[in-house]
């Protein structure tokens, strides 16, 4: 299947890649460069070098895999083009060449460590290349091959460029030692937060970290001749936070008897106005003319005498936004207005100092930092962000207030501290907001540094306060709202904003809270960053109406006309319920046994949720009306209540025939509830983390089982329904937790000895399943003509009915790899069977006519079946 997206954000269909993991699985898209769009393939498959379809081995491989009834249907022979997704994918990375790239160079573990709620959590990950960053890397080693020794990587924000710093660590370590030369890597920020922040990414991923915070230390290093600094043995990167000695007009002197050394600089954000000359970076990157230049941006400098591209290069390999939201890297962006009466209320505030401003005795910086603005502005965000919070059910979600001027952001700062403990004082039970204030003038760094981690890794910090600093470089998932008070411009602007585009659980997007009106500027961002996307990405087959839409900024920030033309299908939708009264809403909902309305009406909650405060700000008066009934508190209850009834209902059908190949996709949602239990009951129980990887694993049983008529394996099926039928998924007490926990270890165990006998007998069949199913069905057969006193049908032994069932299962192979259009016409593919039957059933005493109808039909229903499900997958 094609890549297909929800509303163009998540990928949710297509043939993706990955690696094993030991929790969550991260899937990644693939996608060729050099697209022709007049003949709809990329240039590497159409280019690539196929060896022809060999008759005879296709043959052998139908036949390992028991899928003979396939070869020539239409399907499977549209499936052998080139240009189908899968195969594009299976070439793209398992061509020779790109297999062994990414074996040496494209898999990496992870390991960290993170505290959430006092408690210590180990991440131990596998991750592997993704796409942009395989192709960035080779466009990298092309340019070296050239003789070309610098230029930028413009890759969007969220994209993993420090990641691909680790790639092209391990990639230019190689290129160089296969010409007798040892590479030495320096990755250049401007910042502390962005030296901690880049220095902990590398070393999660193995590397040797050497920081150097200050010219002398850098000046001494430069006189060593050593290719490594440590003796660990481990890969190094040397990286430099040059922000207090950018001014600095020393040189840097080299030791001219490292001879046998490539030094590579790796400028990130190279969009800071890094100057080349008259400056100790300028003084750096010419200390060695032949040193590798790397610059990385997500938004290169545009202005004519500073442009990225004339200081640093052309551009090496580009990645926009456009690919990155539809590759599901990063999230679109919802911006909002404020609430009208906070308008109003700023308003009035503004025109009672409209006088003093006219006469010049106020300025407006005054204005922004009057204590009665300074306690509207908190008490507007303090109500949102709770509200946001509740609205989706998720206490994680972490905030940043950008203000207009340092004096703003402290003065906002302390109304927070002040406002918090007074509210917290008057009610115990108030969860207070913390805040922390990032400002180059407040507190020092190793101070921000904690504050950074407790706000990153710790989420002892709820909202950040900043000015200039975290507008770049910030890298944190769990930011989510942003609230944007003050003017910007170009890449300052698309780099603040972006901030809150890192996917977060199920997030869709991220949210920017606008108090300073971007979209003037954000339009005007638009149009200049798509003209030098089209001056420098020449994409071949691309025409200029293609061009237009490549990279543009529109679908960064989602259209407010799209929202409220999807808000008014939501409201027609919800016009059929009882949404302010949620006794009753889950009354109606629990009468209707339409699966797919029920999913219909979920999606349009969520949409509620990421639309709600958009509608309430922006939709006409009909659209406010109706969603001033939705109280935002009940929108996460009515979704879990929607849940709720989906997993009842996928309960009951979840083992029938039609659905058994989807079991695992509907049911591995369900959630238990342990919502009547006390918080030191869950913590007795873990949470109930135990209880859900046995719902999964049971689950997984039912699933795999290849066998649904095993009579031994309904009557497990038929109790476990009925086990959930009366209890649902709502547990009260610690006892009905160890009671179900235990039950749940005994339906594990039955349904793995059932797994357990199905592998051996199915092993003597080569892997066929459908004669698995055939053996059983006589053997069951046999159990009743014995209680009948009749002769059994082949013979009670097993031996020899395998015996029988392999020289007919051979048979009938055969035939119908020789003659497959065979299968169209069950009237032939009957009489086939009858005859290799009855071939082989003929030294057989006592072996009926009925006995072998009873055969082939056994046999002809399950090559049907299978033909049928093939095609039809």
């Amino acid at each position: 299947m094609e890549y297909e997206s929800i509303d163009g954000i998540v990928p949710v269909q297509g043939a993706f890649y990955t690696t094993t993991s030991r929790n969550h699985v991260s899937l990644n898209c693939f996608s060729e460069e050099k697209y022709d769009s007049k003949e709809n393939i990329s240039a590497y498959i159409k280019n690539y070098k196929y060896k022809s379809l060999d008759n005879e081995l296709e043959d052998r491989i139908l036949t390992d895999f028991n899928c003979q009834v396939i070869k020539n249907a239409p399907e499977f022979i549209t499936n052998k083009y080139i240009n189908t997704p899968t195969n594009r994918i299976l070439t793209s990375m398992c061509s020779k060449e790109r297999l062994l790239y990414i074996l040496q160079y494209g898999i990496v573990y992870v390991k960290s460590e993170r505290e959430i709620d006092g408690k210590l959590e180990v991440i131990d990950e596998k991750h592997i290349i993704r796409y942009q960053q395989l192709f960035a890397t080779m466009a990298v080693t092309n340019s070296l091959l050239q003789n070309i020794n610098s230029g930028i990587i413009w890759h969007t924000q969220g994209s993993g460029k420090t990641a691909l710093s680790y790639y092209l660590h391990k990639i230019l370590t190689n290129y160089y030692s296969e010409r007798n030369t040892v590479a030495k890597f320096y990755f250049i920020v401007d910042r502390i937060d962005l030296l901690e922040q880049a220095s902990r990414e590398f070393t999660i991923r193995g590397l040797k970290v050497i920081k150097i915070k200050n010219r002398q230390d850098l000046l001494q290093h430069f006189q060593e001749n050593s290719s490594m600094v440590g003796n660990t043995g481990q890969n190094e990167i040397i990286v430099i936070n040059i922000q207090k000695f950018t001014a600095d007009d020393n040189k840097v002197v080299e030791n001219t008897y490292a001879t046998n050394i490539q030094r590579i600089f790796i400028i990130d954000e190279a969009h800071r106005g890094y100057n080349p000359t008259g400056s100790f970076l300028g003084n750096l990157l010419n200390t060695d003319k032949k040193a590798v230049k790397l610059a990385l941006t997500g938004t290169p400098l545009l202005t004519e005498e500073r442009e990225s591209w004339r200081v640093f290069g052309k551009y090496i390999h580009t990645y926009y936004y456009d690919k990155s939201i539809k590759d599901g890297y990063t999230l679109k962006i919802i911006r909002e207005d404020i609430a009208t009466e906070y308008k109003d209320s700023l308003i009035n505030l503004c025109d009672k100092f409209d006088i003093l401003i006219q006469k010049k005795e106020l300025k407006k910086h005054e204005i922004i930092e009057h204590d009665n603005f300074i306690t509207a502005l908190y008490d507007y965000i303090r109500n949102d962000f709770n509200n946001f919070r509740v609205l989706h059910n998720d206490i994680s979600i972490g905030g940043m207030i950008i203000c207009e001027t340092n004096n703003q952001a402290k003065k906002l700062f302390e109304c927070f501290k002040k406002q918090e403990n007074e509210k917290s004082v008057a009610n115990s039970d108030y969860r207070t907001l913390e805040v922390g204030l990032i400002l180059h003038d407040y507190e020092d760094k190793d101070t921000r540094k904690i504050i950074i981690d407790d706000f990153k890794k710790y989420f002892k910090v709820d909202i950040l306060i900043v000015n200039n600093m975290l507008l770049t470089g910030f890298d944190a998932p769990r930011l989510k709202r942003l609230y944007f008070g003050r003017k910007l411009e170009l890449h300052n602007l698309l780099q603040a904003i972006t901030r809150v585009n890192r996917p977060y659980k199920t997030f869709r997007y991220g949210y920017v809270v606008d108090f300073a009106d971007i979209k003037q500027n954000f339009d005007e961002t638009n149009r200049l960053y798509l003209e030098e996307l089209s001056k420098f990405d020449n994409i071949e087959g691309i025409n200029e109406d293609d061009r237009e839409i490549i990279g543009t900024f529109e679908q960064v920030i989602e259209n407010k006309e799209t929202i409220l033309s999807k808000i008014n299908e939501v409201k027609e939708l919800l016009f059929n319920y009882t949404t302010n009264n949620i006794e009753q809403f889950c009354s109606e909902i629990s009468r209707i046994d339409d699966k797919t309305e029920l999913l219909k009406l979920k999606r349009m909650l969520v949409e509620v949720k990421e639309y709600y405060n958009i509608v309430r700000s922006f939709g006409d008066d009909e659209l406010k009306a109706a969603f001033n009934k939705i109280d935002i508190k009940n929108i996460s209850t009515m979704i879990n209540e929607i849940q709720g009834r989906i997993d009842n209902l996928n309960l009951q059908s979840m083992f029938s025939e039609e659905t058994h190949l989807a079991i695992n996709e509907a049911m591995q949602y369900i959630t238990f509830d342990f919502k009547k239990m006390s918080e030191e009951e869950l913590n007795i129980i873990d949470g109930g983390i135990d209880l859900q990887e046995k719902w999964a694993k049971i689950i997984n049983e039912f699933t795999n089982n290849q066998d649904h008529q095993d009579p031994e394996y309904i009557s497990i099926k038929e109790a476990f329904i009925e086990r959930f039928k009366e209890n649902h998924f709502r547990i009260a007490t610690v006892n009905e937790y160890h009671n179900l926990s235990n039950y749940m270890n005994d339906v594990l165990k039955k349904l793995k000895e059932i797994t357990n006998k199905n592998s051996t007998l199915v092993n003597k069949y080569d892997g066929d399943y459908k004669y698995l199913r055939i053996h059983k069905r006589i053997k069951e057969q046999n159990i009743q003509y014995k209680q009948n006193n009749k002769n059994p049908i082949i013979s009670n032994d097993d031996s020899i009915i395998f015996d029988t069932l392999k020289k007919i299962k051979a048979g009938v192979d055969e035939n119908i790899s020789k003659r497959n259009a065979i299968l169209t016409n069950e009237g032939f593919i009957s009489k086939d069977i009858m005859q290799n039957v009855a071939k082989n059933v003929k030294d057989i005493k006592n072996c009926s006519h009925d006995d072998r109808i009873f055969i082939r039909d056994k046999i002809l229903n399950e090559y049907m079946m299978q033909y049928k499900e093939l095609i039809n997958s």
